[in-house]
């Protein structure tokens, strides 16, 4: 499996990042190192020198987002078909251990964020998922103990 495949939506979030890096954080950095300058010795200017480290960090940003976005491997998740989970699905789970539903989507690492709900397919739940059917109970270790959940839906939403 590709290190760096992604949805077609976390393809354009990257994008978007890009984007407001070049455009924005770009243009205001290079406002900052102007202001900075304008005070006088740059030997000793700490402003200019933060303003200056803030620019190495935006230009390494965009390189690495760059770099993703030349190596992602787009997967077409609208035409899935949900009888099994796969990258891209929405799974709605039990946590039997806890006794309540979760659901998160398996994406790719970049676009992972639990707390939206999304996975990434690196993820000990998502490996323990992928190939499973609804009604299928997995066991997954994770670093607070073994976890138990049931598959109750697979959709493509």
């Amino acid at each position: 499996m590709s290190d760096n495949i992604m949805t077609r939506q976390g393809y354009e979030t990257l994008k978007e990042k890009l984007r407001k890096l070049k455009v924005y954080d770009r243009q205001e950095v290079i406002e900052l190192m102007r202001t900075a300058a304008a005070h006088g010795d740059l030997s000793e200017n700490a402003e200019y020198d933060a303003a200056k480290e803030r620019q190495m960090f935006i230009e390494g940003k965009i390189k690495e987002l760059e770099q993703k976005i030349a190596t992602a491997k787009v997967i077409d998740t609208s035409n899935l078909v949900t009888d099994k989970v796969v990258f891209g699905v929405t799974v709605r789970l039990n946590d039997d251990d806890r006794d309540e539903e979760v659901t998160y989507q398996i994406v790719g690492v970049d676009e992972a964020d639990v707390a939206q709900g999304k996975i990434s397919i690196r993820s000990p739940l998502a490996q323990a998922l992928i190939g499973k059917m609804e009604g299928d109970s997995i066991s997954v270790k994770t670093p607070g103990g073994i976890r138990h959940y049931t598959i109750l839906e697979i959709t493509n939403a």
